[in-house]
């Protein structure tokens, strides 16, 4: 089976040493995803932009694949205040609601970045006879 992985070129992958997303077989993963664009936090204070921005950022990491929401299985939101649980099921919903995947929100104790809100991860399916060659 081939292992195929994707960089975005965010300083916490080189840091850390990991993949934005990798795919092995029909599976295509995004790594845990912070509302961090070019080093720059989106919606700062904002739970709802948030999670907008970071569920927008690991769907960005489908399309070397030539996947979409369409295609995510599974999406898992982590929080860190219980009273943003609306304001990132609205972005949540927003962006699957043509095709709801199974998720899964936890509320967590804090990021790697304090002002951070919220983290996303996705799991994604793609038919093995439409695998196009990342980019």
């Amino acid at each position: 089976m081939t292992i195929e992985r994707v960089r975005t070129g965010s300083p916490w992958e080189e840091k850390i040493g990991f993949a934005r997303a990798v795919a092995a077989g029909d599976r295509v993963l995004v790594a845990g995803t912070m509302p961090l664009i070019d080093g720059v936090l989106q919606g700062e204070g904002d739970p709802y932009a948030q999670t907008k921005a970071a569920l927008t950022h690991a769907l960005e990491a489908l399309t070397p694949f030539g996947l979409g929401a369409e295609a995510v299985l599974r999406t898992r939101l982590y929080l860190t205040h219980l009273r943003d649980v609306d304001a990132a099921g609205r972005a949540h919903r927003e962006l699957f609601a043509a095709a709801p995947p199974v998720s899964t929100l936890v509320v967590v104790s804090g990021f790697a970045d304090s002002r951070v809100l919220v983290e996303v991860e996705l799991e994604a399916f793609r038919a093995l006879s439409e695998r196009p060659e990342p980019t």
